[in-house]
């Protein structure tokens, strides 16, 4: 099956999450605090009315807080309920989370389309990311890309 995924940067590792679990990638970073919170909750965010409980991606997956900056983007991501017509249909098997979460990046990178037989198993620790939070690695012409399991980077 061919899939495609929408490529970050963390720090200088490059990592990816299949297109369909996003909703849209934002650059407002107007973010409220909310204590108290689990140290990657960065807070929460209004967008266009709906209110989004943001994540410092980097933190949950063990390294360093992100440094806002210009580049600096919220991955917004599906929820489970607009997800549940692609499981029905065979598309997707990952879920996410039964709220709006956005999940802060350093940078966006392009939009990659991959054949499945070229994911391969991930190991068990890739750019400083624990093993269970990785789906594969994907060869590109110059670097590797990590897949992500976001199921379970947002499980608590």
């Amino acid at each position: 099956m061919i899939r495609q995924f929408a490529t970050f940067y963390l720090g200088e590792g490059l990592f990816g999450i299949d297109v369909l679990l996003v909703r849209e990638i934002n650059r407002n970073l107007e973010i409220t605090d909310v204590d108290p919170s689990p140290d990657f909750v960065v807070g929460l965010m209004n967008l266009r009315g709906q209110i989004v409980s943001v994540a410092d991606l980097g933190v949950r997956l063990g390294l360093e807080r992100r440094i806002i900056g210009k580049a600096t983007c919220c991955i917004v991501l599906k929820t489970d309920e607009e997800l549940q017509r692609l499981r029905d249909e065979g598309l997707l098997s990952e879920n996410t989370s039964k709220d709006i979460v956005g999940l802060v990046v350093d940078k966006i990178g392009d939009m990659i389309t991959v054949d499945d037989r070229n994911i391969e198993p991930p190991p068990a620790n890739m750019n400083g990311v624990d093993g269970k939070f990785l789906g594969g690695v994907v060869k590109l012409d110059a670097e590797l890309m990590a897949t992500l399991k976001v199921a379970e980077i947002l499980a608590m």
